[in-house]
């Protein structure tokens, strides 16, 4: 008899096979490669912002005040708590509860989304495109309008999963799993945020 055969019949339970202790789901697994691969992404975008930056002398800093982008931050941060809840009362089978706090993640992203865009709309106004602006620093809008358009694409991409996501969970196309996925690349997005915030705004505050 074989090593296999003792396994499965000299042992109680046999024909059950476990799963492997470091098993990863597919859509997690998947989830995880793209976060990876959409990390490298965002990184060289970054770093080359921080290249240009530096290598200009008369950068502008066009950025008066913190207080619109503070107020981002702190919708954006709640949105991730917020998720964070919706995963655990989907993991508890609170159905009706994980799908309300999802919403509320959907919502405090339209809200930052809204808030960007308004905040594009000033810029705008005063000159700022991406092929030309007021300071003499032609690169500036092109740099900037690029960033923080990536992660603005990110944010509505993700106000849409979230509301397919929820709706398909409520009507029991998805599970668990499905929400905590989808977390993640909320997790995510909000974590590049805390990137964004200091290399674009704060370091380009008017003194």
């Amino acid at each position: 008899m074989s090593q296999a055969d003792l396994t499965m019949h000299g042992h109680p339970g046999a024909g059950v096979m476990s799963e492997p202790a470091f098993s990863v789901p597919a859509k997690k697994m998947a989830m995880w490669l793209f976060i990876i691969a959409d990390t490298a992404t965002f990184a060289g975008c970054l770093v080359a912002y921080g290249f240009i930056r530096n290598s200009t002398p008369d950068w502008p800093r066009p950025f008066h005040s913190i207080t619109n982008v503070a107020l981002m931050t702190f919708i954006l941060l709640t949105s991730s708590l917020t998720m964070l809840m919706g995963i655990r009362s989907a993991e508890k089978g609170e159905k009706s509860g994980a799908f309300r706090w999802i919403l509320i993640t959907a919502l405090l992203g339209a809200v930052f989304a809204v808030l960007h865009i308004r905040e594009w709309m000033e810029l705008l106004d005063t000159g700022v495109t991406i092929f030309h602006n007021p300071f003499g620093t032609p690169l500036f809008g092109a740099a900037f309008f690029s960033v923080t358009g990536l992660h603005l694409l990110h944010v509505t991409g993700g106000v849409i999963a979230l509301i397919a996501v929820g709706i398909r969970y409520m009507g029991g196309r998805y599970k668990a799993d499905d929400i905590e996925v989808t977390g993640l690349y909320w997790h995510f997005v909000d974590l590049v945020w805390m990137f964004v915030v200091p290399l674009i705004y704060l370091l380009n505050m008017s003194h």
